[in-house]
């Protein structure tokens, strides 16, 4: 990484953010921000702002020229950008534009502009309700039913048939749960902890609705971010890998392990399913990332809270402080 340079789609957010704090340590010549900050935030950049190697674009993937003008001399690109799930099902011509058009943007830029190396972020979305567990890199897309992951499998094919035609060098990662600081408040899996975390502080018992025995597979930020550097890193290309902890970890688990941290002698209040959770399971088989990455988790639930709550407690105390 020392002595590149990098641009970053969805620069404001979660991993997008973590990435540029991972690339300015190891001594990156220039990391430039591409967000239009749909889903990311200027609290998660901030800090980086004030280094001279930091560029922050208020932009769009859909801006192809755009695009090809950040690229000029760029090494490496880590493409982060996309809508919520949520937000794909709300207005799916939209997703379509952002999520497909976006990403062969990036893909005919990574082409005409020469970048060297490519980190398309894709999703266990892709695998919808899996066949089987846990589930490898090899299990087919055809269970998926969200426009969401339909648009992650195209975006997969888009970089695989690239490199085919262009030779690009390329992989892409299926991201399972990702949860830690700078987390999406609103994501669909994940943004339970933020509202069990704000129930506990209020004194009131964090709700679970169904039978708490549904399952994911979580994995903090802090690991997430070690595997994208040892993507970017590495000569394996052609590839999409399982970004997971390879631990299956049930809601009602979560929240114990929750309530541990937190010291709250809570009890969960169980509710009627609003609705069928289309994935009720998640379990990742993580054997090809270690085997070709490198690529291990390295932070178990308990740890990764720990430092969710940290993060938490200390926007909380700056916010009061502003106030």
């Amino acid at each position: 990484m020392r002595g590149n340079s990098f641009l970053i789609t969805g620069g404001a957010g979660l991993m997008g953010s973590h990435i540029a704090d991972r690339l300015l340590a190891g001594g990156a010549a220039k990391v430039i921000l591409l967000d239009n900050f749909v889903r990311g935030g200027m609290h998660n950049i901030e800090h980086v702002l004030q280094d001279p190697r930091v560029q922050l674009v208020r932009g769009d993937i859909r801006d192809l020229d755009l695009l090809m003008q950040l690229a000029e001399g760029i090494d490496g690109l880590f493409h982060m950008a996309a809508l919520r799930i949520t937000a794909c099902a709300v207005n799916p011509r939209e997703a379509m534009e952002v999520m497909l058009v976006g990403t062969h943007n990036v893909l005919q830029t990574v082409v005409e502009k020469k970048v060297g190396r490519l980190l398309y972020a894709s999703s266990a979305s892709v695998y919808g309700l899996a066949d089987s567990f846990p589930t490898t890199e090899k299990h087919h897309p055809y269970n998926n039913r969200t426009y969401y992951g339909a648009a992650k499998i195209a975006g997969e094919g888009m970089a695989r048939s690239y490199a085919e035609m262009y030779g690009i060098s390329y992989v892409a990662h299926r991201y399972f749960n990702v949860y830690g600081p700078r987390m999406d408040i609103h994501g669909k899996y994940t943004e339970v902890l933020i509202r069990w975390l704000d129930r506990i502080e209020a004194g009131q018992p964090p709700l679970i609705f169904g039978d708490g025995l549904q399952t994911m597979d979580m994995i903090s930020i802090d690991d997430v971010t070690d595997a994208n550097m040892l993507a970017m890193e590495s000569d394996v290309s052609d590839e999409v890998f399982n970004v997971a902890s390879g631990t299956e970890t049930s809601l009602l688990g979560l929240l114990q392990a929750l309530l541990k941290i937190t010291g709250s002698d809570l009890q969960p209040e169980f509710q009627p399913e609003r609705s069928v959770n289309p994935v009720p399971r998640r379990l990742a088989d993580t054997s090809k990332a270690e085997r070709l990455l490198g690529f291990k988790a390295k932070v178990d639930v308990e740890e990764g809270l720990r430092r969710l709550l940290a993060w938490r407690n200390e926007n909380i105390s700056s916010k009061a402080h502003l106030n």
